[in-house]
């Protein structure tokens, strides 16, 4: 148990600075769309997809390299609390296009993605 928790300890830091760096990304911020987090949250999926659908494949796959990755890293990479913030902020400067865009193209991409991954991973 505690070898998990470090890990994701690890992992998730690792994934926080991660995000933190595409937030950083200068030509994003031009925009009045969150695209930061919705890049980050589209990219975790898909990393997710490819971890799981790998572990499946593999069945020598470690536990505690699954762990690391998927609870620590994707974790700390992806944020629910950043998109519903960013989503509020949106309603609030009644930006109601670019919220209900960022709503469904999150949710319905961020599904696609982590089904790409798991299907591709069929190919690694």
């Amino acid at each position: 148990m505690i070898k998990n928790i470090l890990l994701i300890f690890i992992g998730g830091g690792l994934g926080s600075v991660c995000r933190y760096l595409i937030s950083e990304i200068i030509y994003l911020k031009k925009f009045d769309f969150p695209y930061p987090t919705f890049i980050a949250n589209l990219l975790g999926c898909f990393l997710i997809g490819l971890a799981l659908g790998w572990s499946i494949k593999n069945s020598e796959f470690n536990s505690s390299l699954l762990i690391l990755f998927t609870v620590g890293f994707c974790g700390g990479f992806t944020t629910f609390s950043s998109f519903s913030q960013e989503g509020l902020t949106l309603i609030n400067n009644n930006q109601l296009f670019y919220f209900f865009s960022y709503l469904l193209l999150s949710i319905t991409i961020g599904i696609l993605f982590v089904y790409m991954g798991v299907k591709i991973s069929k190919y690694l």
